[in-house]
């Protein structure tokens, strides 16, 4: 698999594409200048406790509070806030690796017995903010490096899932047993398989130096606080750090200032690759040079096509998400039933992995396949679908079929859409995609017309329409306008407004007052 990264930077923002074998399978975003990515530390200062939700309202700088529940708190909470009031001014700062930790919070306590309204409390983003909801965040602080994640506190030494061999193992436990300093804890990443004893070494160094610069900074900050303590890389570099190996062709640039930036993190992690980095100078806009851009428009389709004819339906609603597979005009239908939807329903499973990672869609989703009767089909079904989204680094959870065809399929989502709906809600049908049939048009205007002459005794009528309904109205001799004048005895004017919705009408008087509002 070839990969690349593709990063254009805006004045605005930096939009970042991975692409495997030249199709586009995530895109990134970072504001500009915005803060509060994952990841970051801040010294926060609690605003409201919440006791029926067990939770917090924390103010961390951000236009809406941060939100921490008390399962986020972390067992060593108290160790951790200890440490905090430690380097207040006027006070010795602790050191973690030194100081006797505190006893670990209760597994079902209240929030209340641990944090106080202008408490400063040590807090890390670990959601961004999205939609109308602020950042969520934990206590539970971790720094990650691109072999460890190094967790003060803890004591503990995890390995990632994804290693197997038991050799590498003892190897990986017996580094960190002989490294790691006491009251810390690490988690070894998959990376760190392929990287050397001093790798790990230097790696877990240079995270244990963020560590104290962050603990030294909490004395600056605490009196205006909130503030920042520890901001995270940049969303490239954090790229770069969880995903960078062989199968990286090119890192493309169009900005001096940030490719410097990347190619002296890639040479600090992987001189080897240091070459891989390469400044954009084109005349053709980046994503336009490595056709991103038409890709990227694909993002707001309801309809993706995939091959011979079937294609996907993606509807994004307030609950969840869901996906609708069809097979369009397949010819092997008439063949053989079972065997091509087994086809159809594979081509989707590898379109549907990819539209959520490129999507960053969340939550719930639901995919409704086009219907298998026999089991061993079904079963090869669930196992390609989650063997294609094993490549997906977000959390998800995928459930075989149900008896009616549909998957569900859960996934989070940390950051906020890279693509947001810009799609605004129709005046005329409100959404549903509706409208009353135009057939019935004339007869709706004339009760209105009788109304307002029989019963209200209207002599004029301005009816303001669409272009379409004025022509509608006022074709040939004999018009609809002309009967229902000579019909009701009124003299009706029909003015044309491009603002009117194709089928509204609205009644007003020589005044442009409304008639039906009076």
């Amino acid at each position: 698999m070839n990969r690349e990264l593709i990063v254009n930077v805006t004045p605005a923002e930096i939009q970042i594409a991975m692409c495997e074998d030249k199709v586009l399978v995530e895109l990134n975003k970072e504001q500009c200048q915005t803060g509060f990515a994952v990841g970051d530390i801040y010294l926060g200062k609690v605003r409201k406790i919440m006791p029926g939700l067990n939770a917090a309202f924390v103010n961390i700088g951000h236009e809406k509070d941060a939100f921490i529940h008390y399962s986020d708190l972390g067992n060593n909470f108290p160790s951790l806030s200890k440490l905090v009031n430690s380097f207040q001014p006027g006070k010795r700062g602790l050191r973690v690796d030194t100081m006797k930790l505190e006893e670990p919070i209760e597994k079902g306590g209240k929030i209340g017995a641990y944090l106080q309204v202008g408490q400063l409390v040590m807090v890390q983003v670990a959601k961004e903010a999205i939609s109308t909801k602020g950042p969520r965040l934990t206590a539970e602080v971790s720094l990650a490096g691109r072999n460890i994640v190094l967790v003060p506190f803890s004591q503990k030494i995890f390995l990632s899932q994804k290693i197997r061999s038991a050799e590498e193992k003892r190897r990986l436990k017996r580094i960190a047993q002989a490294v790691v300093p006491k009251n810390f804890g690490v988690i070894m990443r998959t990376a760190a398989v392929e990287a050397s004893d001093e790798d790990i070494e230097r790696d877990l160094k240079q995270q244990l130096d963020r560590w104290f610069k962050t603990c030294g900074t909490i004395r600056k900050k605490a009196p205006t606080a909130p503030g920042q303590l520890l901001n995270e890389m940049s969303r490239a570099n954090t790229i770069i750090r969880d995903s960078l190996n062989g199968s990286f062709s090119q890192i493309a640039i169009n900005d001096e200032e940030l490719f410097k930036e990347v190619k002296g993190y890639v040479h600090e992690i992987d001189p080897s690759m240091e070459k891989i980095v390469k400044l954009y100078k084109g005349q053709v806009p980046i994503f336009d040079n490595f056709d991103i851009s038409k890709q990227i428009k694909s993002l707001f389709a309801k309809y993706v096509s995939l091959k011979r004819g079937a294609y996907l339906i993606i509807e994004r609603t307030e609950a969840m998400n869901v996906i609708d597979v069809n097979s369009g005009n397949r010819t092997k239908a008439e063949d053989n039933q079972e065997q091509t939807a087994m086809e159809v329903n594979l081509a989707a499973a590898k379109e549907i992995a990819r539209q959520l990672r490129l999507r960053d869609m969340g939550g719930i989703v639901i995919v409704d396949f086009i219907d298998l009767h026999k089991a061993v089909n079904k079963q090869a079904l669930y196992e390609e679908m989650t063997k294609l989204m094993a490549t997906d680094k977000a959390k998800h959870t995928i459930l075989p079929l149900t008896k009616f065809g549909l998957m569900q399929i859960t996934r989070q989502r940390v950051r906020p859409l890279a693509i947001e709906d810009v799609s605004d809600l129709c005046p005329t049908c409100h959404g549903t995609g509706k409208v009353e049939p135009t057939i019935l048009l004339d007869k709706k205007i004339e009760n209105q017309i009788s109304l307002l002459t029989l019963d209200r005794g209207h002599k004029f009528i301005r009816l303001v329409v669409s272009p379409y309904v004025a022509s509608f109205l006022t074709r040939g001799f004999w018009s609809l306008r002309r009967r229902w004048q000579w019909k009701y005895k009124v003299r009706i004017e029909v003015v044309e407004d491009q603002s009117t919705g194709i089928i509204d009408v609205h009644y007003h008087d020589k005044k442009d007052n409304d008639l039906l509002k009076r």
